[in-house]
């Protein structure tokens, strides 16, 4: 190469790709008669035709001619800005506190603007709608290969979250997702992770897809007992449905073990309060009655195919009724001779049509079901009954030494009341003279006067 193409190289080295780079260090060497242009061709991964092109435009304008004539200019492939600027207009108007894929999906869906992810998230995080994340720290954890078949493992788990953003009461949501396929099996709406949800949830779950081989969950109390010193045969009223039903009922160690509902949790809090809002849904009633088809939805994005065609459900073969008893929480009793007995602070009577002494002293089991009904069973037979009122339990005397703590009592289990209206601060309210209230104090202070008084 002679030295003044090394020197005008050198001048122009910054504007070149290493593409062009490469295509003037051969075609120096195809001008000096050191290599074929056939060689050349074979060398740059171009035909002999584009060497010889190549070759007139290195000869009239030196490593110039090598440079692409369309660096600095705008791509004819490049989006158009009035689409850039209306899609930008929408999302500023309806989905500023999206996130970039769900922004995407929504202008497409709705606007029918076809833009890709990347291009949104370029123009949100300009536009100071998204704020990058910070690239993780790498941390290596062992995979776990998912269940092969569809119903093998049900992951299930509570999400509270504001979900309705104020216009409705905190609440909680019931996920369950298959481990195999990532799919969303049942979702609902209720005040707090309670046992009887769990149970309603369980048998909406098997009456729409059957009886799953297990479930998996953490390690709140519904589904285990966790006091220290515990029995292994102790079960909660949950983990005893599961054996009555044959369902294997396993607890994580940790919310990491459980990843799939966990993830599936931070996508719902960010897309289903979303769609929510976008749907104007303000209340768990319609929210409930709505979730069947954002399911569907959900899933036609994220499920993925198992690896094994074969569902792992198993059919209900009991009857209806039959589910319910078991998904229920069970407490037994022992009827009294006037066949009573007590339950949840109330009094139930048993209703017969003669004596009745067979169930003098028999034990009977109450079922509470999720739908608010109470139901006693009796050697497979179902007992009418009604509810009465306990008789109130006299209150035993307060000596003067006990007389603080039993005041103290009563204030931290009632409390104070706040209006100023109230008996309670009526009495207490501070006079302004000191006699005043030394008057009022003797006056209801009953007390007897004995001889020393009397003479005193």
């Amino acid at each position: 190469m002679s030295p003044f193409v090394i020197r005008r190289g050198a001048l122009l080295v910054h504007q070149m790709s290493d593409k062009e780079i490469l295509r003037s260090q051969v075609l120096e060497q195809v001008m000096q008669g050191r290599l074929k242009q056939s060689e050349a061709a074979l060398r740059l991964g171009v035909s002999v035709r584009q060497v010889k092109r190549l070759k007139q435009r290195y000869a009239a304008d030196g490593v110039t001619g090598l440079i692409s004539q369309r660096r600095g200019r705008p791509s004819n492939r490049r989006i158009c800005p009035e689409v850039i600027a209306q899609a930008m207009q929408l999302i500023g108007r309806h989905y500023a506190d999206f996130g970039p894929t769900l922004a995407c999906e929504k202008l497409e869906e709705q606007h029918g603007i076809h833009l890709s992810v990347e291009t949104i998230r370029q123009q949100m995080v300009a536009a100071g709608y998204w704020k990058p994340k910070r690239g993780r720290q790498c941390v290596a954890h062992p995979l776990r290969d998912r269940r092969p078949r569809r119903g093998e493992l049900i992951q299930i788990d509570g999400s509270p979250h504001d979900w309705f953003e104020g216009r409705a009461a905190y609440c909680c949501l019931l996920v369950f997702i298959d481990d195999a396929t990532s799919e969303l099996m049942d979702l609902q709406f209720v005040k707090a992770e309670t046992t009887l949800d769990y149970m309603a949830a369980l048998a909406r779950y098997i009456h729409r897809h059957g009886v799953p081989i297990a479930l998996y969950s953490d390690r709140h109390n519904i589904f285990r007992i966790n006091l220290p010193n515990v029995s292994n045969d102790a079960q909660t009223q949950f983990s005893r449905a599961l054996g009555q039903l044959h369902i294997e009922g396993i607890q994580a160690h940790s919310p990491q073990a459980k990843g799939r509902v966990e993830r599936a949790n931070q996508t719902l809090q960010d897309r289903l309060t979303k769609e929510m809002r976008l749907q104007g849904l303000n209340d768990w009633e319609s929210a409930n009655a709505w979730l069947p088809g954002f399911m569907a939805d959900y899933n036609r994005r994220f499920a993925v195919e198992p690896a094994c065609e074969e569902d792992a459900h198993l059919p209900y073969q009991g009857h209806a009724d039959e589910l319910q008893r078991i998904l229920s929480v069970q407490e037994d009793r022992r009827l009294s001779k006037n066949l009573s007995c007590q339950y949840g602070n109330q009094l139930l009577q048993v209703r017969t049509v003669g004596e009745g002494l067979s169930l003098r002293g028999a034990k009977v089991r109450i079922h509470a079901h999720w739908d608010g009904r109470t139901e006693m069973c009796w050697q497979g037979r179902t007992l009418r009954f009604d509810f009465r009122s306990k008789p109130v339990k006299q209150q035993a005397p307060v000596d003067a030494k006990s007389l603080n703590e039993h005041v103290d009592f009563v204030i931290a289990k009632y409390g104070k009341p706040h209006s100023d209206k109230h008996p309670w601060k009526k009495a207490f309210k501070p006079q302004k003279t000191e006699s005043a209230v030394t008057a009022q104090f003797h006056a209801s202070q009953p007390y007897c006067m004995d001889a020393d008084s009397v003479t005193g």
